[in-house]
């Protein structure tokens, strides 16, 4: 496991719960460096689930909201098994004490409910799951393991009024927006950590939000991915809608001196990130290099608005198209000179307000320049 991810107090728990008896038979572990998933059967290769279950990587265990049928792996990753050192930050980042209440949201395979009954004892831990197959599967582990949590079947963007108030909230699936519902489900003081995102790609990072009254306040924390809550995935983007809209002939063009290395800078880094919380509505698709030229397409989920960077190499100056009401590549390249202009900040010196009405982002301290998020 990562290191510092397990502290002791952690410790017992981590030994007491065993990943093993949390997950299925067949089940696809997801290799972080190529970004593929790969069947795994112990039925038929038992050493090899054993492996990979002792493994800290991601294990996906539900494909296309459980229409997928077979060994290969399916088109969406709709439940899983998140890297044991992940969960175990965020339950260490939980700050749990003796007596409290948590409301775990996203039951998936139950081990994360689990490791909250264990630390916590019987009648202080409630977990909320929409697919109720999942819930189902996840209560008779957690049953068979000797932990018993309050396991409901239910949109966890509601949160689960009924055991409210919570002194704390952990969400294991990653959201777009605060949910206000779950402010007013935890008590004043408590605490809300949740994987935390925009449409822009699908990286989140850890938010740690403080609830006072009702408004919820607080920084992230590092980065990480998670799939998406149901409630919150958002519309498939569909290349060639946007295309019919505005052809790339008819595009304005123009050039940038921004170079693929300058703004590719990869997964788990901070610019991706920062171009989420200033470019509102936007969607970004990075396509896969040939022969020396790499297409970056931006999408606007509001309206048919599209752009194109093209990175070719050896070329000082990219090309680039733009259609539709907005201007988005001139969007993102405001962004990148506003993060540059604060000498290219990271992720956790930037959070969040969250209140009913919405969401404001924040440099270092939310009393200083904020701007709304979606």
């Amino acid at each position: 496991m990562e290191s510092g991810a397990l502290s002791s107090d952690w410790a017992p728990t981590f030994a007491a719960v065993d990943r093993a008896a949390f997950l299925p038979d067949l089940m696809w572990p997801y290799d972080m460096a190529t970004r593929v998933s790969t069947p795994v059967d112990r039925r038929e290769d038992p050493d090899t689930w054993y492996a990979a279950v002792d493994s800290d990587v991601p294990i996906v265990t539900q494909w296309d909201d459980d229409s997928h049928r077979g060994p290969a792996p399916g088109k969406l990753a709709t439940s899983s098994s998140s890297m044991p050192s992940v969960v175990y930050s965020l339950l260490q980042n939980l700050d749990v004490e003796d007596g409290m209440r948590v409301l775990d949201v996203g039951t998936g395979t139950g081990e994360t409910a689990g490791a909250l009954t264990h630390r916590l004892g019987p009648g202080k831990v409630t977990t909320v799951e929409v697919d109720a197959a999942v819930s189902a599967r996840a209560r008779e582990r957690l049953c068979g393991h000797g932990l018993y949590p309050d396991v409901i079947v239910g949109d966890g963007f509601q949160g689960h009024p009924g055991a409210a108030p919570y002194d704390r909230l952990l969400a294991t699936v990653g959201i777009r927006r605060v949910p206000p519902a779950w402010i007013r489900q935890v008590r004043p003081g408590g605490v809300i950590l949740a994987p935390w995102g925009t449409s822009y790609g699908n990286e989140d990072a850890v938010l740690r939000l403080e609830v006072d009254g009702r408004v919820a306040v607080g920084p992230f924390t590092r980065s990480v991915e998670f799939m998406k809550l149901r409630a919150q995935r958002g519309a498939a983007v569909v290349h060639g809608d946007y295309l019919a809209a505005g052809p790339l002939e008819d595009a304005e063009r123009s050039t940038t001196p921004l170079t693929e290395e300058e703004f590719l800078t990869g997964r788990f880094t901070d610019l991706p990130f920062v171009l989420g919380l200033r470019v509102f509505q936007c969607r970004q698709a990075v396509a896969e290099k040939r022969d020396g030229t790499r297409p970056v397409w931006f999408y606007g989920l509001t309206d048919k608005s599209w752009a194109c960077v093209m990175f070719r190499d050896g070329e000082r100056h990219a090309s680039v198209w733009q259609s539709g009401p907005r201007r988005l590549w001139d969007e993102v390249t405001d962004a990148y000179l506003w993060w540059k202009g604060r000498g290219s900040p990271g992720v956790t010196r930037f959070g969040l307000t969250a209140d009913a009405c919405g969401q404001r982002a924040w440099l270092d301290d939310p009393a200083n320049e904020t701007w709304p998020v979606t």
